[in-house]
């Protein structure tokens, strides 16, 4: 089955960091297969995103999906800077 470029891309956010979404909880909300998920993931690493194992914990990630989020949130100071309105 085709999915949506959108659909994939916010389902494949639930599954990255930082979110961390079991794939088989999205599986089981979405009625897509796990498989499909693990694909998608495997896609996601082979193009260069953070895509630790869905049960793996920070500490266990490899040293290449550590330095990869901290590079895709490297930019976050950019687009999201700190200001009085939102520092509570």
């Amino acid at each position: 089955m085709n999915y949506s470029p959108e659909l994939k891309n916010a389902l494949l956010r639930r599954m990255l960091p930082p979110n961390n979404e079991s794939i088989t909880k999205i599986s089981r909300e979405e009625g897509i297969s796990e498989q499909t998920f693990r694909n998608w993931r495997d896609k996601a690493r082979k193009e260069g995103y953070a895509a630790p194992g869905m049960d793996a914990v920070p500490d266990d990630w490899s040293t290449q999906d550590k330095f990869l989020v901290v590079v895709e949130t490297a930019i976050f100071p950019i687009y999201y800077p700190l200001t009085s309105r939102n520092c509570t």
